[in-house]
C-alpha cells in the first residue's frame, strides 16, 4: 500500500486530528509541524474548547428556562383543573368526598412534578419520592411511617406512576386503614434483586383497626392496579386482619428507562 492509500484509508476523525495538531507530510504521513511545536494550533484548539464550553453553558441555561416554564404551565393547568372540579361539584349533593379525592390526586401530581423539576426531568431518588408522597400525612411529633430501602434512581417516566400510587395508599390508610386511628403505623420498604433484575416494594399497615376486604373495588384500587400494569409490574393487595399489605414487583428496566410505556 502506497502512502496515498495509507492516508485515505485512515478514519476521517484521525485525519482531522492530524490537521489540527500536526503537519501532514507530502507522503500523507502525520508528522509534527513547526506550528504545532510553537503552540499555534494548540491555542486554536483551546479557543475552540472555550467556545464549546460557552455554547454548552448557554444550552444548559436555555434548557433550565424551558423546564421551569413547562413546570409553571403544568402547575397552572393543575390549579385550573382543580378549580373546575371544585366549582362543578360544589352544589352536588354527596360530592364532598369526590371533590377531596380529586384535589388530593392533583396535589400528588403537582408534588411529583416538583421532584422532576428538581432533577431536571431526568430521574429522582425513590426515597425522595416516598418521603414526598407521605410528607403531607406524616406527624413530625409522632412519626407514623417507617421508610427503608437502598438508594435507587427512578426515571422520569415512572416517577408520576409511583407518586400517584403512594398518594392513593396514603389517602386510603388515613380514611379506612392503620392511620385512621392514633396508634396505627405504616412500614414502607423496598429491595432490589440483582439476579432477577426486579424491584419489590411493600407497604405494610399495622396496629390499626381490623381489616376486611372491601365489598366492591373502588376507583382508587383500580388506579393502583392500573399504574402497576403501566410499569409492567405485578400488584398484590392483601387484606390481612392485622393490616392491609400492598406489594409491588416490577422489572428494573421499567423504572430506569427514559420513558415508561
Amino acid at each position: 500500500m502506497n502512502a496515498r492509500n495509507r492516508s485515505s484509508s485512515r478514519p476521517a476523525a484521525f485525519q482531522r486530528w492530524c490537521s489540527a495538531t500536526a503537519g501532514v507530510s507530502g507522503g500523507g504521513e502525520c508528522q509534527p509541524s513547526a506550528a504545532a511545536g510553537a503552540g499555534g494550533n494548540q491555542q486554536g484548539l483551546l479557543d475552540q474548547a472555550g467556545i464549546d464550553a460557552r455554547e454548552r453553558a448557554a444550552s444548559d441555561k436555555l434548557q433550565k428556562l424551558i423546564l421551569e416554564e413547562l413546570h409553571h404551565r403544568i402547575k397552572n393547568t393543575l390549579a385550573t383543573v382543580s378549580a373546575i372540579a371544585s366549582q362543578s361539584l360544589r352544589n352536588v349533593a354527596g360530592a364532598e368526598h369526590a371533590q377531596h379525592a380529586i384535589e388530593g390526586r392533583l396535589l400528588a401530581l403537582g408534588r411529583a412534578h416538583d421532584l422532576l423539576l428538581q432533577a431536571r426531568w431526568t430521574s429522582a431518588d425513590l426515597s425522595k419520592i416516598v418521603r414526598g408522597a407521605t410528607e403531607a400525612f406524616e406527624d413530625p411529633d409522632a412519626p407514623k411511617f417507617s421508610i427503608q430501602g437502598p438508594d435507587f434512581r427512578i426515571a422520569s417516566g415512572a416517577v408520576i406512576a409511583i407518586a400517584m400510587t403512594l398518594n392513593e395508599l396514603c389517602t386510603n390508610t388515613t380514611k379506612f386503614g392503620a392511620l385512621s386511628i392514633p396508634n396505627g403505623r405504616v412500614d414502607i420498604a423496598w429491595a432490589v434483586d440483582d439476579q432477577s433484575q426486579r424491584l419489590r416494594l411493600t407497604w405494610t399497615e399495622r396496629d390499626g383497626p381490623a381489616v376486611q376486604p372491601p365489598a366492591r373495588q373502588s376507583f382508587g384500587t383500580r388506579l393502583i392496579e392500573t399504574l402497576g400494569r403501566q410499569l409492567k409490574g405485578s400488584v398484590l393487595l392483601t387484606y390481612e386482619p392485622t393490616g392491609f399489605v400492598y406489594a409491588f414487583d416490577v422489572p428494573l428496566a421499567s423504572l430506569t428507562s427514559p420513558v415508561a410505556e
